[in-house]
């Protein structure tokens, strides 16, 4: 069957030999090919299939060695030597397939060449043996195995392999139990084939295998295996796995056993008739109770024409036409009618009729059975079913089911009354593709009419549909004058790989829509006062490099001066007070940037007690009283209004508040202008209250309109000539508000650009009694650890000027003895002002 064509290259000095070979016919199937060389070639020793060498007179040694490493692996080398030559190629002779003495008869080469055609053909006779037999093993569906005595499997095919999940090279060598995935061989698999092995015997029966996935059936052929002496080595087993087909024939019994109980329980009635209706063969008695007569007689007196006279006369024809449908034997058709019984009730009927043939002639072989019940409870179902579409749905104004492969479909819901999308068909079906299109054109906006075209495509959905089990698409509907937005969302209904049915929902998002739309409106807004910020805090930054430069260079210009002229008392003084200024300037930025930044970070909280207003009055007059005849401004401060000066607040937060106002007044009204501060008390305060309205108002330079609508963000000053050389944070005004919220109060301002400004804030304050406003500052003592000698002798002056005692330390190790000796004597410090920083023990 096969064919093999064998390349020869014949090499060494020409010879008679290589004449008789190239002489000789080949066998069947072969064909030979001859390449003829003296010299070793290489390329043509990699080309042959078979070399044959004559070695005599050359280096037999070194030809050899250079043919075994140029030729194909398989290639056979066959050599033509002496004696000695032999003896030399003794290392080489695994490589070597064949040595043919010299000199030789023609007959010896005859015979040697055609030894060598036939083994040779042998060797292709072996392989299409082992390539049909493995080729038919490998790909029949029956399981086929070889096992030795002790039940290892030495050979298996493929159908095996898949069967048990593994490869060949898993399964073989290995026994039942590694290759079933079970704990131990099964003894009626180990006992049937000892039984063959010892009857040697063919032997075929039905296996349940216990497996790691579960029991298996198989039928199976076990055959014993001979040795070469006769003896039996092991078995060979053919396997059909009948599991599937077990498990078939027991539903199949199961069913039988079911349809058995069924027709053994229902009421089933059974009517014979002839092919012309005119005579009634038989009818039993279920028959007759369902149709509501007594007897065959009493029904043929009624009428009996192919079919009952009590059949509703609606259903009458329609079951003729349906009876007519069988033409030949075998044939069936159901259908379901109407009777109306005797008492009046109307009777739903599922029946059979099956063309027989009897007794050489065509009958009507009916079965009726009464499913009024089932009929009743389907429609019920049915109304239930449309009533969970509808809950489900609920907000879906109109559902539809399609079959896409038919274009036809069902409407499920509609209570949109404005729109009607669906194009009837016939028996209450619609087409998907005129109802879709009769949708866009009437009621779809006409820039979505396109989009919305190319999504309810049935080639488009189908493709959409195939990896997702869902999808949606927004649009625009234009109905009644007005817009909106509309969206269709489709789902997968049934097997999709079996037929292309959708649902499609078409639901209003108007709402949804325009409130995502308003929240990114919303967004891009708190993104752009975001950015606002963020180049208010910019433009902050450089201008606090700036304000915070100007008086640093103050401080160490007058510094350097003042060291030049400390023989000038005068001179120096004057310098210092230079200095003070700003060094006070500075503290008063630093001050604000530090409460921001305690502010954005919520640590800032208010220190409520008992306090006097008038004080806190007085003390505004004693600040900024250098200020306002540095100016020569008019300040008034007027509290006749107020009855209840006694209060409860963080007094150094409202004195905050109320400075921020008034220095910011001083600071931008011109020489010879007017400030004043009029505080007035409210009626109508919470009991225990007292409502306090604080006015304060300049003749200054005023705001414009746009720099009054952002005056209380963060990090804001006015780009104006008018307002450039004048220092600041651009913070006071949104700490100001900070504070009179966190106060729960209200501030406001009228300002107008040349006229001046006006401030009016608004607080309500826990009243305090007499007694609680006239506390005392207790008698404290206080230690200052503090490693710069200077600060703390000036922190120790400040203290004392105030009626704190005080002491003060510039290291850790010492703070902690002198505390240790204050808590000896029981007179311990009642605070301790600590640098974090300090030289060996540290503040922390």
């Amino acid at each position: 069957m096969y064919h093999c064509h064998v390349h020869f290259y014949l090499l060494g000095r020409q010879c008679r030999m290589f004449e008789i070979i190239k002489e000789m016919s080949p066998l069947e199937n072969f064909t030979h090919t001859y390449m003829e060389s003296e010299n070793v070639e290489e390329a043509l020793a990699a080309k042959a299939d078979v070399i044959l060498v004559y070695l005599p007179e050359s280096d037999a040694k070194a030809v050899v060695q250079t043919l075994i490493s140029g030729k194909k692996k398989e290639t056979e080398l066959i050599l033509s030597a002496d004696g000695s030559q032999i003896s030399l190629l003794s290392e080489y002779l695994p490589e070597i397939k064949d040595i043919w003495g010299c000199p030789l008869s023609e007959e010896e080469v005859k015979f040697h060449f055609l030894r060598w055609q036939q083994t040779y053909k042998m060797s292709r006779d072996y392989w299409q043996t082992s390539h049909f037999f493995d080729a038919t093993i490998n790909h029949i569906p029956n399981l086929i195995w070889y096992k030795d005595k002790n039940g290892i499997h030495e050979k298996v095919n493929d159908s095996f392999c898949r069967t048990v999940n593994k490869t060949k090279q898993q399964v073989e060598g290995r026994g039942h139990a590694y290759i079933w995935d079970v704990e131990q061989d099964d003894p009626a698999c180990i006992d049937s084939e000892r039984e063959v092995m010892s009857k040697q015997k063919t032997f075929v029966s039905e296996e349940v295998i216990q497996t790691g996935a579960g029991i298996r059936t198989l039928t199976t052929y076990k055959s014993p295996l001979y040795d070469l002496d006769g003896s039996v080595m092991g078995t060979v087993g053919v396997a059909i796995d009948v599991t599937q087909e077990r498990a078939y024939e027991r539903e199949i019994i199961q069913k039988n056993q079911s349809l058995e109980k069924i027709f053994t329980t229902i009421d089933c009635g059974v009517i014979r008739h002839t092919t012309d209706g005119k005579e009634l063969l038989s009818i039993n008695r279920a028959a007759l109770e369902i149709l509501g007569y007594e007897s065959q007689e009493e029904l043929m007196v009624d009428g009996f024409d192919m079919i009952a006279e009590n059949v509703l006369d609606e259903d009458k024809e329609k079951l003729r036409e349906c009876i007519k449908k069988l033409e030949k034997e075998g044939d069936s058709v159901s259908t379901e009618y109407r009777i109306q019984h005797k008492n009046g009730d109307i009777i739903y009927i599922m029946g059979n009729f099956k063309l027989l043939k009897e007794d050489g002639r065509l009958i009507y072989q009916r079965f009726i059975l009464d499913c009024t019940a089932q009929t009743l409870q389907q429609k019920e179902n049915e109304r239930w079913q449309m009533e969970l579409v509808k809950a489900l749905s609920i907000d879906y104004k109109i559902v539809c089911y399609f079959d896409l492969d038919t274009d036809i479909g069902i409407p499920l819901r509609n209570d949109e009354e404005d729109i009607n999308i669906f194009s009837f068909e016939s028996e209450g079906k619609i087409s998907f593709k005129e109802s879709m299109e009769n949708y866009i054109r009437e009621f779809v906006y006409e820039e979505d009419r396109e989009e919305l075209r190319s999504f309810l495509s049935a080639e488009y959905l189908k493709e959409e549909l195939a990896e997702e089990n869902q999808y949606h698409v927004n649009y625009r509907i234009y109905s009644n004058g007005e817009i909106k937005y509309f969206q269709l969302k489709v789902v997968k209904a049934g097997k999709w790989g079996e037929q292309h049915g959708i649902v499609a929902g078409f639901r209003s998002v108007d709402e949804e829509i325009r409130s995502e739309m308003e929240k990114k409106t919303l967004l891009e807004n708190a993104l752009m006062q975001a950015n606002q910020a963020n180049k208010a805090k910019s433009t902050f930054l450089s201008n606090m490099s700036h304000d915070i430069r100007t008086p640093m260079n103050a401080i160490v210009g007058f510094t350097t001066l003042a060291i030049t002229h400390l023989d000038d008392k005068e001179q120096v003084e004057e310098y210092l007070k230079k200095i003070m200024t700003s060094g006070n300037h500075l503290l008063s930025l630093i001050n604000d940037v530090l409460d921001m930044s305690r502010i954005e970070s919520g640590k800032m909280h208010l220190d409520e007690k008992p306090c006097r207003l008038p004080d806190i009055l007085h003390g505004l007059r004693n600040i900024l009283q250098a200020d306002v005849h540095a100016k020569q401004l008019e300040l008034y401060i007027d509290a006749v209004d107020v009855w209840d000066e006694n209060i409860y607040c963080d007094k150094l937060r409202l004195n905050q508040i109320l400075l921020n106002l008034l220095s910011n007044a001083v600071k931008y009204t011109g020489a010879g202008g007017t400030i004043s501060m009029r505080i007035t008390e409210k009626p109508g305060a919470q009991k225990g209250y007292a409502n306090y309205e604080f006015h304060i108002k300049d003749t200054g330079i005023g705001m414009t309109p746009e720099f009054q609508e952002k005056i209380f963000e963060s990090f804001t000053r006015e780009d104006s000539s008018r307002v450039q050389k004048t220092e600041g944070t651009g913070l006071g005004m949104a700490i100001t508000k900070y504070l009179v919220d966190a106060m729960g109060g209200t501030i406001q301002l009228q300002s107008e650009q040349g006229k001046g400004t006006t401030f009016h804030v608004t607080l309500d304050l826990e009243k305090a009694t007499v007694q609680e406003a006239d506390m005392i500052l207790p008698d404290w003592n206080m230690l200052v650890v503090d490693d710069d000698q200077q600060m703390c002798e000036s922190t120790v002056d400040a203290l004392k000027s105030i009626g704190v005692k005080a002491d003060w330390t510039l290291d850790g190790e010492t703070a902690i003895e002198m505390v240790k000796r204050r808590h000896q004597h029981h007179n311990d410090y009642h605070f301790i002002l600590l640098d974090w920083k300090l030289p060996g023990l540290d503040g922390i």
